[in-house]
């Protein structure tokens, strides 16, 4: 009988690492290992690290240390760094974190379960070296398709030769059937599931190092993101949110830009499958026609997760942006034109070198008018390789958390009235979770996993119904807890 071998894996960081843990899940399911929870139960703890910005760089190292100390006094024998910060810094994190037995970029994927076990038996595994990505592609979209088979598309979760897989796949493992089939193993039941509909980024934000580390754009074929998607319905998914670097690219290097719009009704055509969500999507690509699709598809909700960053030309220009506080409005009044109840949510940077008070009060008026349902407000600080690292210019740290701090208190308080606003609204509310401390927990259409408030549903006149996570129920609107909505649950309409 084989050894037992087990391993956890620890997920920081955003949705994309999520997909990504789960292919690396299905990976070593593949090749026999044990799947468990909790790192202190596991031989190995593979923690899939974040490398955006420095408090999710400081998360990962602490994540890296905690796994660590579990060596002394549990199950765990090696810690192992995958993920954005490993493949990012790779042979400096292996230095500078001698802990981690093992530094894993991107290419290891393919061959993570080899990589494991000869960490585990002792061995070493020579640190990853980290280069630009962007390089091992063509610059050219339409010639990307053909290439990227040879490179490593972390959360693709693509087998080309099924033959090489086992047969008898563990229970639970995307099947490799077909020619090109999902490889994914989910790490929790949770009702929602994302799915990668494509991997890198071409644009240039002087802030921003992602494209550096995790390449071109590369979409997925729509085939690989339907396929995904039955199967994460037959495990019991109701939401699919679609993520990626910049979801308004999709289908450029397939040679259709307007692909997302003929596969979004598709998606919402999967048996099983109640809600469709799109994130990441950039202002100053969206399309008349997406805009369409996304607020009158059933099924396909009204979000907007728009990535504006500011609102003063002159900031954006120096971010290599586009836009202005009234085009911006405009786009928003487009969308609530034909949506009324669409949700909206975005991030900003504040203290980006050169930012005048002009423009922070540029910002302020934008974020005033938007009637953003979310709002994350970040100080700018140097990302390693940017060019807005060598800009002049930098404003000094204390006006930097002055006016992070009185932009977030300002958020607070309109996302707050903003959820006032939506007293009365009638929402379907996807049921996430059920426990006695916290009572029926969901999400309606406008928000979004993790980021965006959740609802608190309660009953009336002493009903009890069956609320377990996965139901859809119609529900109204009765209070608010900053922008958490309290809803009642309505259950002469419609349910399921």
């Amino acid at each position: 009988m084989p050894e037992r071998r087990t391993v956890a894996l620890v997920t920081l960081g955003c949705a994309r690492n999520e997909v990504d843990s789960e292919e690396l899940a299905g990976r070593l399911a593949a090749d026999g290992w044990e799947l468990v929870e909790n790192a202190e139960d596991a031989d190995v703890a593979v923690v899939n690290t974040c490398g955006f910005v420095e408090a999710a760089k400081k998360d990962s190292v602490d994540a890296l240390l905690e796994a660590n100390d579990l060596k002394d006094h549990g199950r765990t024998q090696a810690v192992v760094a995958v993920g954005c910060m490993a493949e990012r810094y790779g042979k400096e994190l292996a230095e500078a974190l001698p802990e981690a037995d093992g530094v894993l970029g991107f290419d290891d994927y393919s061959d993570i379960s080899n990589r494991l076990q000869t960490i585990l038996s002792g061995g070493s595994v020579e640190a990853h070296t980290p280069r630009d990505r962007r390089k091992l592609l063509p610059l050219s979209p339409v010639e990307r398709q053909e290439a990227a088979a040879a490179v490593a598309l972390p959360g693709h979760g693509i087998v080309d030769a099924p033959e090489n897989v086992p047969s008898d796949l563990p229970d639970g493992l995307a099947p490799a059937s077909g020619p090109r089939a999902p490889l994914r193993r989910r790490l929790d039941a949770s009702p929602v599931a994302s799915v990668k509909l494509a991997s890198g980024c071409d644009r240039r934000c002087s802030f921003c190092a992602i494209p550096s580390f995790r390449g071109s754009f590369v979409s997925r074929r729509p085939s690989d993101v339907l396929n995904e998607t039955r199967w994460l319905a037959e495990q019991g998914v109701k939401e699919v949110m679609l993520v990626s670097e910049n979801n308004t690219s999709y289908g450029k290097d397939l040679g259709d830009i307007r692909l997302l719009e003929s596969l979004l009704p598709e998606l919402a055509a999967v048996d099983g499958i109640e809600r469709v969500r799109v994130s990441y999507l950039q202002p100053a690509e969206m399309r008349p026609g997406l805009i369409d699709v996304l607020t009158s598809t059933e099924k396909v909700v009204p979000y907007f997760d728009l990535s504006f960053q500011h609102s003063a030309p002159d900031v954006l220009r120096a971010m290599r942006r586009f836009g202005d506080t009234d085009r911006f409005l405009e786009l928003l009044e487009t969308i609530r034109s034909k949506a009324p109840t669409a949700g909206a949510r975005s991030n900003f940077i504040v203290g980006f070198p050169g930012e005048t008070e002009a423009d922070f009060a540029e910002l302020e008026r934008f974020i005033t008018h938007a009637r953003l349902d979310a709002i994350g407000v970040f100080g700018y600080s140097d990302e390693d390789g940017t060019e807005a690292a060598g800009y002049e210019h930098k404003l000094d740290q204390d006006v930097v958390d002055a006016r992070l701090a009185h932009l977030s208190r300002l958020a607070e308080e309109l996302t707050a009235q903003r959820a006032e606003e939506r007293i009365g609204e009638t929402l379907e509310v996807l049921v996430e979770s059920v426990d006695e401390e916290d009572g029926v927990i969901g999400r309606a259409a406008h928000q979004a996993p993790e980021t965006d408030g959740q609802v608190v549903l309660t009953t009336a006149g002493g009903a009890s119904p069956d609320l377990t996570p996965g139901r859809m129920v119609m529900a109204k609107v009765v209070g608010t807890e900053g922008v958490d909505l309290v809803a009642e649950c309505l259950f002469e309409e419609a349910a399921r």
